[in-house]
This record gives structure tokens, sequence and C-alpha cells, in this order.
């Protein structure tokens, strides 16, 4: 796919609208984690440098339901902004206090559009969604993609044209959600990896116990249970609920009261030497219950893949926190700023915000 890059748009004396995703955690008034925040910036100082009369921001914070809730405010967002670049700009306040941003209104579309006289869409982890400020705008404005967007369509184009020899890893939950996506890495992949719940799924499809571990409610296709180019853990660590202990086990020697919680050692460097191999790695989801503290899987094929500097795009909140623990080069290691955005993407080839901006 190619979009209409910000760097054609002619900005000089122009109004710019830009849509970002800075929905970031805040702990005390102050932003916690200020990653897709810096993701934006080279755009926001490419487009002063271009001349722009005037930049204004627009995000959205939380959930907060078509509300104004205090905690949500833009405040601590626009604070580190400051510290961040000397470009200037208007931070304009939480789109979603207002119901319209997320019902696609038209007329609340008109009104944003009004703001600017050209809108540059940045906000590669909202571009899945069919909100107002991501479809309707850019019925009223020339429209661009920003060069955080340009560069996650790039890259995650190339993860569609893999060379030979790539590797897939998948984690996380939700197999049904998941089946269009693993139907389609399959086709340009040798080899995927499940953890998580979604190789809990896989594994009871073949018919071992998985006791008491997450496994979706809907069955694996028989095609997907019996392909021999998804692999799932050998062995696991395994948690009985009932007596709060821990065991490493292999997976078909499960009881019915244990649960996988994360990826046992031989699992983890079996695919440790999978990720040393590949020419390239497509990662999306952590390999364990990374919420409840279970990261030693993760972590582990996590320092493998920086320290074997195999290139690689990883995505997804928990996977890009494990990639971040350790030293990794920028350039080899792509961290996406969107998990849902950057799967769907994989599935479908496109994202309904990314529509307006095709060339």
């Amino acid at each position: 796919m190619e979009v209409r890059s910000v760097r054609e748009a002619d900005v000089k004396g122009k109004r710019v609208l830009v849509r970002a995703d800075f929905n970031v955690p805040l702990k005390g008034g102050a932003v916690v984690n200020d990653v897709r925040i810096k993701a934006v910036v080279p755009t926001l100082e490419f487009l002063h440098t271009a001349g722009a009369s005037q930049i204004i921001l627009l995000i959205h914070l939380g959930r907060p339901g078509g509300k104004v809730v205090e905690d949500l405010r833009v405040a601590p967002v626009e604070a580190r902004l400051r510290e961040l670049t000397k470009a200037p700009f208007e931070l304009r306040e939480n789109l979603r206090f207002d119901q319209r941003e997320e019902a696609s209104d038209e007329g609340f579309a008109k009104e944003l559009a009004g703001l600017g006289d050209i809108f540059v869409n940045d906000a590669f982890a909202d571009l899945h969604r069919p909100h107002t400020s991501i479809v309707g705008i850019p019925k009223f404005l020339p429209s661009y993609a920003g060069l955080l967007v340009e560069r996650e369509v790039e890259m995650l184009t190339k993860a569609l044209t893999p060379p030979a020899g790539a590797l897939a890893i998948l984690g996380g939950a939700k197999f049904e959600t998941k089946i269009p996506l693993i139907t389609e890495l399959l086709k340009h992949y040798p080899r995927v990896l499940l953890g998580g719940a979604l190789g809990n799924d896989v594994i009871k499809a073949r018919g071992l116990n998985t006791g008491s571990s997450i496994v979706s409610t809907t069955p694996v296709p028989v095609e997907l249970a019996t392909e021999e180019r998804l692999l799932v853990p050998v062995d696991a660590v395994v948690r009985d609920a009932n007596l709060n202990a821990e065991r490493t086990a292999l997976i078909h020697d499960l009881r019915a009261v244990e649960g996988v919680v994360d990826l046992g050692p031989a699992t983890t460097t079996l695919w440790q030497e999978e990720v040393k191999s590949a020419s390239f790695v497509l990662w999306n989801g952590p390999l364990g219950i990374y919420e409840d503290g279970y990261k030693r899987g993760t972590e582990a094929v996590a320092e493998t893949l920086v320290k074997a500097n195999v290139p690689a795009m990883v995505g997804g909140g928990d996977t890009t926190a494990a990639i971040a623990h350790f030293s990794f080069d920028p350039a080899k290691v792509f961290l996406s700023t969107g998990g849902g955005a950057m799967l769907e993407f994989l599935a479908k080839g496109t994202l309904v915000g990314l529509e307006p901006l095709k060339k």
C-alpha cells in the first residue's frame, strides 16, 4: 500500500490539523510512558520546518464516554510534549469528551475540519477505528499520512512480503478473532509460533488436556489444528490455582487443576533458536500471562531477538515493553505503536483510517 505522505503536502502558511495517538498512561497528573508522544515529534518538527502557520493537535485519552472526566484532561500530555519539542502547537481538549467522536458524526467532522486547511493523520494506533477524527475529517480537507503512519505502513507492507526464512510469533488470547490473521500469515511465513492462550487453543484442538488454562470457547478450525507449521509450546510453567503452587510440566502432563501461565524452559530454548536462525521476525503478543507477572518466557525471547540483531517488527503493548527492557538497534527492530491496528492491517492489508490516505 502507498499513502500520500505529508512530505508531498504544501503546508507553507497553512493551518495543519494533526490527529495523533497520545493515549498514554497517566499517574499523579504526569505521563508514565511517552513512547507514543515521542513517535509523533518528527512529524510536528517537519511541519514547523516546512512553514506551517499553525499546528493544531487532536488526540483522545481513555474512555470518558462522551463526558468531561477531570483525570482525562490533556494537560499532562501537553506538558510532556512541550518538553520534547520546540515546534509550536496547540493541543485541543480530549476528543472523547464529545460523544460525537466515536459516532462518526459528519457534523462534528465539519467542525473539526474548520480548524485547519490540511489534515495530517499520524495516529496509527487508532486507524482501525471508524471514529469521526479518523474517517470524517478527510471528507472535508486534503489529507496526508504523517511520518509515523508512513513508516508503519512501510514496515507492515514488508512484513506481508517477508524474506525466505522469516518467522512469525503470536501471543495473547481470543483465537476466534485471530483466525483471519493466522490464515494470512501462513501464506507468507514457513513457521508461526503460537504462545499464550492462542497456543493453549491449538494444544486443546490437537487432543491434549489443557487443564484450567485460558482457552477460547470457539473451537479451532480443523485446518489450523492440523497445520504442522503452527508450532506450540512443548512444555510450560503451570500454576495450580487451588494450592497457589507452580511447576514446570510437559504439555501432555497437565493436571486438571493446573493452567499454563508461561513458556517452559525447553520451549524457551527452542524458540530462541528459531529466532536466532530467522531472516526476519514478526512478533505481536506476550507468550505468557504477562499482566500477572509471568514474563520470563517473553523477555527471554525478546532478549535473544535484540542480541541476535535480527531484523524485526514488533507490536502490542506487552511485547514492545519486553523489547524495551533491552538495548536494541532501532534500525533493526521496529516497534509498532499500534497493537490492534497492526494485527488488523496484517489480516486485511488495510485499515479504515488508511483508505482516505491512499494514493
